[in-house]
């Protein structure tokens, strides 16, 4: 199936997996005018939404392409705050779509409810893992999010990583402020630059890609716990401090 991103918002990703007959799967449609432009203009039909979570940069676009295509199967987690749904999925559900099948994996952290999709070596993951960063904790806890990031990096390495956010650069800057000495993060941050200059999208990038440079699938590295370290002042006590240490770290940085 052809992988599309399609910009929405100033930096949201709508991912489109088109099949060869013209039929597709939209991921996390904050908007509907994206997903509309596009359908037209390369003559395919959405049949499924996956939704990832409740924020609305990535489910405001539903109501509008249910109208539009009112048999439309929404999948979402069991989130009273996701309204739009027609069906409802958890941790280990397995979907059949379009000749694909996407695993769906329970990744608390950035909102307690949050799921990722993975299928036909890609994985749909919203606002969990990003390029060369990860997402907020908005309602989990350090120790969800971690072990969620850590699910994820478990996955295969040549896993595609198509996450909600064109965040890499900026990613990329606290990446490089925490591990200078990185050779692999150098070479992205470099690829990353060229992309974006070429108004092309940082997006897929690999998991071994990420496992290679993203500070937050590195919590257990020496260079990694040392530099949380000499932030904080004192050593963390495992790696959960590490990891929560790392995210606070980010939360505050200014380029």
């Amino acid at each position: 199936m052809r992988l599309s991103a399609l910009p929405a918002f100033e930096d949201n990703y709508i991912w489109a997996l088109v099949s060869e007959d013209g039929r597709a799967i939209v991921v996390d449609p904050g908007q509907a005018a994206p997903v509309l432009a596009a359908a037209q203009s390369e003559g395919w039909a959405p049949e499924a939404v996956l939704l990832t979570h409740h924020h609305n940069d990535h489910i405001g676009g539903v109501p509008e392409l249910r109208a539009r295509w009112p048999g439309l199967a929404v999948y979402a987690p069991e989130d009273p705050r996701i309204d739009s749904a027609t069906h409802r999925v958890a941790d280990g559900d397995r979907l059949d779509l379009l000749g694909e099948t996407f695993e769906v994996l329970a990744v608390p952290g950035h909102t307690l409810s949050h799921v990722a999709y993975v299928g036909g070596g890609r994985l749909f993951c919203g606002d969990t893992l990003f390029s060369l960063g990860c997402g907020r904790m908005f309602e989990g806890t350090p120790a969800q999010m971690l072990g969620s990031l850590s699910r994820l990096a478990a996955l295969p390495g040549q896993t595609e990583v198509c996450c909600g956010h064109e965040y890499t650069l900026g990613n990329a800057a606290f990446a490089l402020h925490v591990d200078p000495a990185n050779a692999a993060l150098q070479r992205r941050h470099t690829e990353a630059q060229a992309m974006r200059d070429a108004a092309r999208p940082t997006l897929p990038t690999t998991l071994s890609s990420e496992q290679a440079t993203n500070p937050f699938l590195r919590t257990a590295q020496a260079q990694i716990r040392q530099a949380v370290a000499a932030h904080l002042g004192q050593a963390p006590a495992d790696e959960v401090e590490v990891f929560a240490g790392l995210r606070r770290w980010k939360d505050g940085f200014r380029a």
